[in-house]
Formats: structure tokens, C-alpha cells, sequence
């Protein structure tokens, strides 16, 4: 400044960017702002090169980067440009750990979580993806299929691994835990394991005509899957005429009374190959996968099963149907 004092003590370098004195001080301590000069008696003096530099400083530390970073980018070891890069992708995955942290909260609060839930599903957030596809691995690796067909089912089950994503939403997280309890459960396995592949529509109706039962199926289909779409409760009220109708339409094809007889019949042969908790296992890993749920593609075998055999009256008689 051609030999005049330059303008800026720590203090008015401090009223220009609200950094504190000390902070400005330890900062020219350490060299990472050093003073233009000093005055004759030994006070530090700033130019405004150096408030900029301050300014630059204040940025860089508030966005977490370390004094050596700020040091090289200062002395042009260090572009901008590496430095922002970097620190975006840890900042991504600083979110990606808050994003979890908050879905965990969120799900201790809202299920009152044992001390030893708690600690389990926080080990589960921090599993990597290699450790979270091992963890998989291992459990469809160990299931032991006893018959050809429970055979058949295991190897469906190993083409539709669950992998969940680097930046799962709050719903993939939570079926993520959900399918991690169902693994750890022995009794689960064991079901899986035995777990057949379900029968064609044709083929699920023994003593039916192939014909007759796929067209029975499919009512039975479209009638259901509406319901679940719709959120229906298999043993609340509101499915009562949904099995009824239902029921009523197997009656009037098959001649056979509308009764708790014929209820159990389609129940014992439309559970076959559908375990509703296996079920439920497909439907965690669709969520997971991201996969999209075509409408009437996932089972409603489970749904019905169930409605069948939920005690409450019908809405309407019995009676013995007559064909038309």
C-alpha cells in the first residue's frame, strides 16, 4: 500500500466477517493469515487481500475443511474444484449416515424398541452393502430344501436377492430390518426351506375341470386384488362381502352348498404353495429391490386364505346354489 499503514486491525478484521478474535488470532498464529506488517509497536495490520483470505478461510471451515486442506488451497497447492469435489462426496455420504440415523429413530420411537432391538438395528445400519450381501448369501446358502419342489422353490428364492440400496428411503429401510428378523428366525428358514412353488390356476382346484378352475381363479384374482389394493383387512369387516362373493362364485360353479365346509375346502387347496409369511418375505424383498408391484401379479392366495377363515357372520344365508 506504497508504505501506509494497511487499514485492518484483528478487531475491524472481525466486525467486517463476525469471526471472532481469538479465532482470527489463532489463524494468524499459526500462519494460515499472516499479517501485511505490524505496526511500530508490534500491533498485526491486514490489507484487504487478507480480508479476503479471512473470507475464504471462514468458507472453507465452515463447510469442515481441515486446517491443512485450507492451507494448500491458500497457498495454491489445491484447487477449489479438488477440494469441493471431495468434500461433496463425503458430505453425500454424511447424509446417506444422517438419512439412517433418523429412519432408526424414527422406528425406535414408534415401536417402543427393547435395549437389545436397539443395538441390533443399529449394527444393521452400519453394515456396508458387501457385509449386507454376504448376510443374504449366507442365509439362502443355507437353506436345505428337502423335496424337488421345495427344491424348485429355494432356486426362485436365490434369483431375487434383496439388496438394499445405497440411499434407501424409510420404507426400504424398514423392510430391509424386517427381512433381516425373518433370516435370523429358525422357524421362518425352516418354512422357507419347505416352502413349494405354488400350482398353475388349472391345477389348483384338485377334482375341478382344468377349464372351470383357472376361470374360478381368476374371478377370485381380480376380486382380491382390488381389496388388498384398496388396504382391506382380510379379517375386518369390509372383506366380508368380498369373500362372499367370492365363495358364492365357487358355490354356484362347483354345485356345492355356500358353507363352512366348502370354505375350508378352497382354503386347504389355495394355501398350497402360499404361506402367507413366505409371502410376506416376497413382498419385503420387492420393496427393498425398489421393484415395481405390477397390479394382480403378487399372490392373493394369503389374503383369501385368511378372509376364509376368519369366524363372523356372512351377508348372507346359507343356501344350496342352483345352476343356471
Amino acid at each position: 500500500m506504497n508504505g501506509t499503514t494497511p487499514p485492518h486491525s484483528i478487531g475491524s478484521l472481525s466486525a467486517r466477517t463476525g469471526i471472532p478474535v481469538r479465532t482470527i488470532r489463532f489463524y494468524s498464529d499459526t500462519g494460515l493469515l499472516p499479517p501485511t506488517r505490524r505496526t511500530r509497536a508490534g500491533y498485526r495490520r491486514y490489507d484487504d487481500a487478507a480480508l479476503d483470505r479471512l473470507r475464504t478461510i471462514a468458507v472453507l471451515r465452515e463447510l469442515d475443511v481441515g486446517l491443512p486442506t485450507t492451507r494448500r488451497v491458500l497457498d495454491g497447492g489445491l484447487s477449489l474444484t479438488e477440494v469441493a469435489t471431495a468434500h461433496a462426496d463425503a458430505t453425500e455420504l454424511q447424509i446417506r449416515a444422517l438419512r439412517t440415523r433418523l429412519s432408526l429413530l424414527r422406528r425406535i420411537a414408534g415401536r417402543g424398541s427393547t435395549p437389545e432391538e436397539i443395538t441390533r438395528m443399529h449394527r444393521l445400519t452400519r453394515v456396508a452393502s458387501d457385509e449386507r450381501r454376504r448376510l443374504v448369501a449366507d442365509f439362502l446358502g443355507g437353506l436345505d430344501a428337502g423335496t424337488p419342489a421345495a427344491q424348485s422353490a429355494v432356486a426362485a428364492l436365490r434369483t431375487a436377492v434383496p439388496s438394499l440400496p445405497d440411499e434407501p428411503s424409510d420404507e426400504q429401510l424398514d423392510a430391509w430390518w424386517e427381512i433381516t428378523e425373518l433370516i435370523a428366525d429358525d422357524a421362518f428358514r425352516a418354512r422357507l426351506a419347505q416352502a413349494e412353488l405354488p400350482p398353475a390356476d388349472e391345477d389348483a382346484l384338485a377334482g375341478t375341470a382344468p377349464e372351470e378352475a383357472a376361470d374360478l381363479l381368476r374371478f377370485a384374482r381380480l376380486a382380491v386384488t382390488a381389496a388388498m389394493d384398496a388396504g382391506t383387512d382380510p379379517e375386518g369387516d369390509q372383506a366380508v362381502p368380498v369373500v362372499d362373493a367370492v365363495v358364492a362364485r365357487f358355490a354356484a360353479a362347483l354345485d356345492r352348498p355356500d358353507d363352512d365346509e366348502l370354505r375350508e375346502w378352497m382354503a386347504c387347496r389355495l394355501e398350497v404353495g402360499h404361506d402367507p409369511l413366505v409371502a410376506r418375505y416376497w413382498r419385503l424383498v420387492w420393496t427393498v429391490n425398489g421393484w415395481h408391484v405390477v397390479p394382480g401379479h403378487l399372490p392373493f392366495q394369503p389374503w383369501l386364505v385368511t378372509a376364509l377363515r376368519t369366524p363372523r357372520p356372512r351377508s348372507h344365508g346359507r343356501r344350496r346354489p342352483v345352476r343356471s
